[in-house]
């Protein structure tokens, strides 16, 4: 579990193809620094398994279902990626429950650049709308954001400064693909009250 504050910027320093799945190498001397075989990280809102430490780098075993329902598929050595541990049960929960399972891949549609501050709309499976609402969580490539408006196919969110300096979406341009995971508990009261019917 983790909350959607990303807790160091990292780097893709290696892809080995392994057939139809790949082994990521991730720079991110933070995140490392307790990191063991069998941890989890998330990599842009992605949880990932712990391979192997060496140094400030790990690696991860990413499968072929993963790269079809992720971004991770379109990084490439140099790309910059959002990095989080997983909640401690000590840990305050700053961000929102996130479980480090993307629901589905959204497109940047526009940014619109304030003074110290972006409103960025990205579009949104069609199947996932219905968990969204105004001033609501959502992680967008493991950000936790809260969001502005709500829309049928998009939604928009506003950028702090410390989400442009120490984010991917600091970055990110219209076209640029981005990981989405929507509030877990709007999906399990969905489910309860479905059964209830």
């Amino acid at each position: 579990m983790f909350t959607g504050i990303v807790e160091e910027l990292g780097e893709i320093t290696g892809i080995e193809p392994r057939g139809d799945s790949v082994t990521l190498t991730v720079r991110g001397p933070l995140v490392t620094e307790d990191a063991v075989h069998g941890a989890s990280i998330a990599v842009n809102g992605v949880c990932l398994t712990v391979v192997d430490v060496q140094d400030d780098a790990f690696t991860a075993d990413v499968i072929k279902e993963t790269l079809d329902k992720s971004s991770l598929g379109v990084l490439e050595p140099g790309s910059k990626v959002n990095l989080e541990r997983p909640v401690r049960l000590s840990d305050r929960l700053g961000g929102h429950l996130v479980q480090g399972h993307v629901d589905g891949v959204g497109t940047i549609i526009s940014r619109e650049p304030g003074e110290r501050w972006d409103v960025v709309t990205v579009s949104l499976p069609a199947d996932l709308g219905r968990y969204l609402v105004d001033k609501g969580s959502i992680t967008v490539d493991g950000i936790s954001l809260t969001v502005v408006e709500a829309g049928a196919d998009r939604f928009s969110v506003a950028l702090i400064p410390t989400t442009l300096a120490m984010t991917t979406l600091g970055h990110k341009k219209p076209g640029d693909p981005v990981n989405l995971e929507v509030d877990v508990v709007a999906k399990y009261v969905e489910r309860m009250l479905g059964d209830r019917s």
